[in-house]
Formats: structure tokens, sequence, C-alpha cells
């Protein structure tokens, strides 16, 4: 594509059609552009639109595009064509920068993003000089520009906070804070002295802080990973300007929003982390500043009012007073009666009180608050902070602590007791208080696994909780409802069973509580009640002690769902599938109106399917219905599979007349279809796969037409490999011999066209499954007849590097037995230029054994791309009655794939006196040799 007028403009045609609601303008464009990526010069036409059209929503729009050209192809893969020439490459490097800082903000922000993708590629190594072009812009004097540089270091530096550590890791970082560190240290400097100047000047305020928040990310993920020699011998100066800044106090950046946090909270809050990480990772480099610290956030804390805003401040200040708080080192800060009597007071009472706000999510915005309260992301809420800090103090004062806080319990539950209509809030705070001085640690599965010895969980429950649960009224006081509820739920693994039998049937009166927080809670205890084990890992709870509740319990279960708010809850759909499950037979007497109920449930929420938990507990619980839309065929397949792998004799008429009907590659195309799918067609390759080659051969390539489609999906292809290994082990060989070429032609094309680390791993398996089942000489044929010398290259390139990356015992053993017989039966290995190839393959194998599994996945694959497919798409659900068992294709033919490796060597060596000893003794070194002098020394043979 020449840069010329012309194609500009059509570039600025089809930009604009992307941006069309209407389906039939916006997707030709889109998939023209996509058609046109490959092109010369298309990146820098997307450049050129963005600096120069005159219509800001083009400009915009071809921002956002190049951003997500730049992702999708900036990264060169190994063995796969370049998707942006190099030419295109250097020029963008060279002009991207000056466009970002002289861009709108829109497009500055786009296009710093594009800078931190390549960086992450190419920077320092292929783009040594980005550093020192973004720093000489610090000396521009405008703050646009300077924030434009700070935003991309930020995005390019913040990978910093989670990298695992590793020479290269601390040479890039080395690098950037020998450029770096010192022109931002004065950058930082430089901004504290212009918000002195500029004081009085709010609008330059603005911008100034909006700086320093930048400044004090950077600081906090370049003292990420260890603490710099720079940033030590500048502690002074960063730590004296931080403290300075936590006790700044400037009337013209408080704001009137009482929602969203300003920029001085930001700043605040951020100072608070960089102080956290000094203080528990170069505690010994920070004391002599961290008493002041102590002091100032101590005061930030106290004189914070509780508006929402200041959230996250409080939040994050609450967590560096509970990181320093658990430091051996610095326990002599709180040891005082007098110090923790003050933190209780004013901190940590404070922050657990129960909020305006937090009201108003209760009862308006109840989904938002039960996932905050209930799945645990609440990280950054005051409460989760002050619960933390309980736990910190509890660490080296429990006593204490638990004292003082006794006190403050025992308050608020009497101030409660004067007048509940008005004073509920403290019983709130008190609740919340003994929950967190209580909990030490905590699972989803089992609750409260560890509690505070001190606190008395069960005299707690009986004076406190048992009669907000008792109260004959359930809806009043919600909150003080669903906080007992919730004390039962978490702690059930610390009450005994009578008490939590005693909570049964009040539990099971909750749900019919208006508050939909309060019905969800309650329909949430109950499922995790009947979840827990007894002594002989049968249920805790019997389906027997049940059955004075059942018809109560199945009664107000399913009256929970017609409540306003609840009708696709998927805590009370979980709770009745539970409940079905414990009863078992129990419920007979009650399954025609239950299984008409679930069945009207069905065909309302298939009318609009919109929570795919709520569906796939309700289709456990129906196990069978009568009517079904298409939404639950992925579910309906499960359920045949289920009855096919069961079946002992022959496949009966019935299914084999389905059988045709399955290859439809209608059925094919929604996603949730395909794992049930293919596990039913491997259900019927494993009862049947003979009768399928002689009754539907004609079938077989629609067989292989589904195959083809699977493994060309990233996201798919694993299901791919499934279905070809079952067709493998159980379809007569000679019913696919003349398939087997084209099979693996397939297979090499999506390896040259797209490698994922999935895909091989797949790969492995079949090649290795191939030589156990057809031979290893098959195996080597085969792929010699496609290329001349392909096996080789394949052993070479793909099993010797990557077969360590194999996970799963039955798919590590299917490789270990098929790389035993490459190595012991195919004679091309002992007698051709593949001979180089037996030493490295042999180690490879024994690294299979020994060695821990190499999970890491390159960068680009931790995402798959989301496939086009219009509307609602129903993702595949597991479900949990229907499991499928592991399979070996093996069996008992290896016991051992170690003790099957010596067998074999010490055979092969019997038919090559000498070779084989002579082979390792040259080759293997020395930690593999000893390993398989292990393995002959197990099998009880040697070699010859």
């Amino acid at each position: 594509m020449d840069l010329n007028e012309s194609n500009l403009q059509s570039l600025t045609d089809f930009l604009r059609k992307t941006l069309d609601p209407d389906p039939a303008v916006r997707r030709p464009a889109e998939k023209f552009l996509e058609s046109v990526e490959g092109n010369q010069n298309y990146p820098i036409l997307l450049l050129t639109l963005l600096e120069k059209s005159q219509d800001t929503v083009i400009r915009v729009c071809a921002a956002v595009t190049f951003k997500n050209y730049i992702k999708r192809n900036w990264r060169i893969i190994e063995d796969e064509p370049n998707k942006i020439s190099d030419s295109d490459r250097t020029a963008i490097k060279a002009n991207i920068v000056n466009l970002m800082l002289s861009s709108p903000e829109q497009i500055q922000k786009q296009l710093s993003d594009a800078i931190s993708i390549i960086g992450r590629e190419d920077f320092p190594q292929k783009w040594p000089d980005l550093l020192t072009e973004m720093v000489t812009r610090f000396q521009s004097g405008d703050f646009h520009i300077i924030n434009g540089v700070l935003q991309t270091a930020h995005s390019l530096f913040k990978r910093y906070r989670h990298e695992f550590k590793s020479n290269e890791l601390w040479l890039e970082i080395k690098l950037v804070l020998d450029t770096f560190a010192q022109p931002l240290t004065e950058l930082f400097k430089a901004t504290i002295e212009l918000c002195r100047t500029h004081a009085t000047d709010v609008n330059a305020l603005k911008v100034l802080f909006s700086s320093l928040i930048l400044i004090s990310k950077l600081f906090y993920s370049l003292n990420f990973q260890d603490l710099p020699e720079f940033f030590e011998d500048n502690m002074e100066t960063w730590m004296s300007n931080f403290h300075n800044l936590l006790n700044l106090d400037n009337k013209l950046l408080q704001t009137d929003d009482e929602e969203e946090a300003g920029l001085l909270e930001l700043l605040k809050s951020q100072i608070c982390d960089n102080a956290a990480l000094y203080a528990q990772k170069y505690d010994e480099e920070f004391q002599v500043y961290l008493p002041r610290f102590v002091t100032a956030i101590w005061n930030l804390l106290v004189t914070t009012g509780q508006e929402v805003k200041y959230d996250l401040l409080v939040s994050n200040a609450i967590q560096f007073l509970a990181s320093v708080c658990e430091r051996p080192h610095y326990k002599h800060l709180f040891e005082d009666q007098n110090t923790l009597t003050s933190i209780c007071e004013k901190v940590i009472v404070p922050n657990m009180e129960f909020r305006s706000a937090d009201e108003e999510a209760f009862e308006d915005n109840s989904e938002e608050y039960i996932r905050r309260d209930l799945e645990g992301s609440d990280i950054d809420t005051r409460r989760r902070a002050a619960c933390d800090l309980v736990r910190g103090l509890c660490k080296f004062f429990e006593g204490p602590v638990t004292a003082i806080f006794s006190g403050y319990v025992n308050s608020m539950l009497t101030e409660y007791a004067k007048n509940p209509g008005v004073n509920w809030k403290h019983k709130d705070a008190a609740i919340y208080l003994v929950t967190s001085l209580a909990s030490k640690a905590q699972t989803q599965k089992h609750g409260i696994t560890q509690a505070n010895e001190l606190v008395n969980l069960s005299e707690f429950f009986v004076n406190h909780i048992l009669t907000d649960l008792k109260s004959p009224n359930v809806n009043e006081f919600p909150v003080l409802k669903a906080d007992a509820i919730k004390y039962v739920m978490i702690f059930r693994s610390q009450l005994p069973k009578e008490q939590l039998m005693q909570a049964v049937p009040l539990l099971i009166a909750h749900l019919q509580a208006e508050s939909t927080v309060e019905h969800t809670y309650a329909a949430h205890a109950l499922e995790r009640l009947f979840t827990m084990r007894g002594p002989n890992n049968t249920t805790l709870i019997t389906a027997a002690e049940m059955a004075p509740f059942t018809e109560q319990l199945l009664n107000n279960l399913f009256k929970a769902l017609a409540l306003p708010g609840s009708s696709e809850n998927e805590y009370i759909m979980k709770a009745i599938m539970r409940s079905f499950s414990l009863l078992q037979e129990s419920i007979v007497p009650y399954v025609p109106t239950l299984i008409g109920q679930l069945t009207h449930k069905l065909l309302l929420v298939s009318k609009n399917p919109s929570k795919p938990h709520f569906n796939h507990y309700l289709f456990e619980s129906i196990k069978n219905p009568s009517d079904v839309t298409f939404l639950f065929v992925p579910y309906v397949f499960q359920v045949m599979s289920l009855l096919l792998e069961i079946h002992t004799s022959a496949i009966p008429s019935s299914y084999m007349a389905l059988f045709p009907h399955l290859l439809q590659p209608v059925l094919w195309e929604r996603t949730g279809n395909i794992p049930p799918l293919v596990r039913l067609l491997q259900a019927y390759l494993e009862k049947g796969g003979s009768a399928i080659a002689s009754t539907a051969a004609d079938k077989i390539p629609g067989l292989l037409g589904v195959f083809q489609k699977l493994i060309a999906s990233k996201a798919n292809d694993h299901q791919g490999f499934y279905l070809l290994n079952s067709i493998i082990e159980h379809m007569p060989p000679e019913s696919i011999t003349q398939y087997r070429k084209q099979i693996f032609i397939l297979l090499f094309q999506r390896l040259q066209s797209s490698k994922t680390t999935k895909f091989v791993k797949s790969f492995l398996v079949f090649i290795n499954l191939y030589s156990v089942k057809y031979g290893a000489i098959a195996l080597q044929e085969i792929f010699d007849s496609i290329q001349p010398k392909m096996f080789g290259m394949v052993v070479e390139k793909i099993v010797i590097p990557e077969v360590q990356k194999v996970s799963g015992q039955v798919e590590k053993k299917i490789c270990a037995v098929g790389i035993t017989k490459v190595l012991t039966e195919c004679p091309a290995m002992m007698d051709t230029e593949y001979t180089k190839l037996w030493t490295p393959l042999l180690q490879a194998l024994i690294g299979l054994f020994e060695l821990p599994e190499d999970d890491s996945i390159p960068d680009d694959e931790h995402f798959i791309d989301i496939e086009d497919t219009p509307g609602y798409q129903t993702a595949f659900s597991q479900l949990a009655f229907a499991g499928k068992k592991e399979h070996d294709p093996i069996g008992e033919a290896v016991s051992n794939p170690k003790i099957l490796l010596a067998q074999s060597l010490h055979k092969l060596s019997t038919a090559c006196p000498g070779r084989v000893p002579s082979m390792l003794s040259t080759s293997l070194n020395a930690e593999a040799l000893q390993f398989l002098q292990g393995y002959l020394q197990a099998a009880s043979v040697q070699l010859v």
C-alpha cells in the first residue's frame, strides 16, 4: 500500500464504516481492514491519518485500530512469517514517541499503550534509545508531554511488580535505573517545588499532582524486585518528600464529590503503598524513617472522613499499619497497652462501622453487595483492611488485643440492647469485630478452619446470633439477620453439630425474607452446610435428620425464586441442587410438583438466558427434563454420553441411528456444544469403533471433518485431539489407513500457521499414542512419506525440547511409552542420520520422568481470542454428577514406564551388543545416567 492521498481517503472511509451501528456496513469494513493488515505501509498510513486527519473521530479510531494492530501483530513468533515488515517496524519506532507526546490526551493514551506493547517485545535490545528519547522530554517543561512520558514508562515498568526474578530481568531493570532513576528523582524534586510555587493555582496543581501520582507509581515498580543502590542512596530525598506529601492538605485539591477519589487521595494512597513496600521488604534500611511514617499515616487515619472517596486511601493506610505490626522488628511500636487501645478505638472500630453507603448497596445493589461481601472481592474496602489489621495485631498480641476488643464488643452490644431500632449498627460492627478477631485461617470449602481460642464462638452464637435467627419477623433488621446467617456459614466448621442443626430450620425460614441479601445468604448457608462431611466421609447432616424440614425447605427454596430480584438467583438454585443431592429418595413424594416448577423455570430462562451458573445448577437439578431448548442441548449430550459409557453390550440401534446426525456442521457451530459432543463421539468410538467401521464407513470422512474443524481453532484444538486419539485407539487400523497421511498433513499445517503450547502438548500425546498403537516404524515412515527427513525434524524441534511441558499422569505415560518404542524399536534411530538424536531423546525422556513439569507459557498465549459467534453463546459447563473418569489407553499393559524403558533398552542392547553402553557413556549427562542405572536395577536387567 503506497503512502498517498488516495489510500488515506480509502482508509478513512473504511474506518468510518467500522463505527456504523449497522452490522451489514460494519462487518465488511472490519474484514477488509483485517485483510490488508499484512500489507507494507498499512501501519504508517494509520499513523499518518491519526496525525493529520481533520476529523477527531477518525483520528481516535485510527489510534485505537493502530494499537490493536500492534497488539495482534508486533510479536515475532518463531517459525512463523513476520507480520510487520522490518521497514515498517523501524519507521514506527522512529516516530511513535514524538507522535504520542504531541497528540491530544485521548490519542496519547492509545499510542502510549502501543509503545508499551512494542517495548515489552523490543526493549531494551531492539529499541535501545527508547528511554533516552523519553527522558530528554523531561527537560521540555511541558507537563502534557511529561505526563505522556510518565504514563508510558508506567505501562512499561509495572510488569516488574509481578515478573519472576531472572538475570535477564535484573539486567533490564539495571539499564532502566541507570538511565531513568536520576532524571525521575530530579523531576520529582522539581515537581514538588512547582507545587509550592503554584500553590494557589488549582489548574496547575491538578496537572502537577497527576505527575506526582505517576512518579510515585514508577517508584513502586522500580523498587519492587529489590532495593536499587540509587534509591538507597537517595532515600532521604524520596522519603522526606513522601512524608511531607502525606501531611499536605491543600484545600484547592479537595473535591465536593463524595464518591470519586481526588488527586490528593490517590497520591497519598500510592505513598502508603510505597511505604508498606519498604516496611515489608527493606525494613533494615527503612527503619530510621518508619516511626515518622507510622505517625503520619496514623494522623491521616484519625482525621480522614467516612466518605466513599477516601476508601482506597484509608484501606491502603490501614494495610500499611497491618504490614508493619506483623513484622518482628516493629513489634515494639505496638506493645504499649495505650497504643493498642488507641488503634482499636480510633482506627479499627470506626472503619468497621456499617455506613450509609453500605446500607444503600445492601438495599439497592444487592448483587454487588453479595459479590463484595460473600465472594471476597472487597480487597480494597475499609472493613477488609481493618480485619487484616486485627489479624496482624493478634500475631504478637492476641491476649491483650482480644481483651481490649472484647470490651468494645460488650460496649457495642450494650448500646444495641438499649435501643435496637436506633442502635442496630452497633451490633453489626460487634459481629464483624468478633468475626475478625476469631478468624485465623479460612477456606472456601470449609469456612474458618483455625480460630482464636480466646473467643468463645459457641457462647456468642447462643447469646447473640441465635436471638436474631429466632426472631419471628424475618424482615426486621435485615442487615443483622444477614450477619447472623453469615456467622453460621463461616464458622460452620467450628460450631458443634447440635448448634448447626438448631440453625437449619431457622435458615429455612429466612429463605422467605424480602431482602435479597438475606434470603441469598440463607440459601448459601444451607448449601454449604449440606456439603459438610462427617467422620465417615458421609454428609454431616443426613437425609433422615432433614426429614422434619424437607417439605418446608423445598417450598421455601422455590418460593425464594419468585421473590423480586431473585428469579435467576444462582445461590438459591445451587441450594436446590444440593438439597436434591442430599435428600435423594426423600424427595420422591414431591417430584411431580418439583419437576413442573423446574421445567417452568427452564422455559422462562431459555427465552433470555443470561446467567450461566444459574442455568447449570438448574439443569443439575432437573437431570432429565422432558422439554429442552437448544440452550440446554450441551447438557443432553452429557447425559447421553454418560448412558453410553456405562453400557456394557453393543451400541443400541437407536444410538447408531443418531450417529450420522451428530456430525451435522450446525451442531458444531455453538461453542457450548463442542466438549459434550466430542465426549459423546468418543463414547461411540469406545463402544462401537468396529461397528462404525463396518456399518457406517461412509461417515468416517464426516468424523474426520469434525476433527479438521476443531484443530483449526486455538480454543478447541485439544477437543480435536481427544477425538483423533479415540479414532486411533478404537477404530480398526485398516478403516483409517487411507486417511492417515492427510491427518498428519493437517496437523503440520496448523503447526506452521499457529503453534501454541497447548497444541504442541496435544500433538506430542497424539504422535506417541500413534507409536504405541501402530509401532515406532509406522510413525517414522508416515513422517518421512510426507517429506524426507521430517521424522528427524519433528524429534529434534518438537519432541526433545517440548516434551517436558506435557502434563497429566496418563498423558506422560503415553509419551513415555511412545518415546521408548521410538528409541528401541525403530531401526532408523540406530542406523541413519537420526542416530545423533538417540541420546538427546533418551535424555528428554529421563527428564520427563524426573524433572518438574515445564508449565511456562509464552505471554501471547495467556488469552484465547473469543471466536466470532454472534449473540449469546452458552459456555460449556460440566455436570458434576456426569463426570468422566480418566481413561488410560495403555492400561495394565505397562504399569511402570521406567521399568519398560529399562527392559526395552536391555532387549535393544542384546540385539546390538556394545552399541547402547557406548552411546550412553559418550553423550548422556551424569545425572541422567544415574537415574537410568536406577531404572535398570529396579528392572533387574543390565546393558550388554
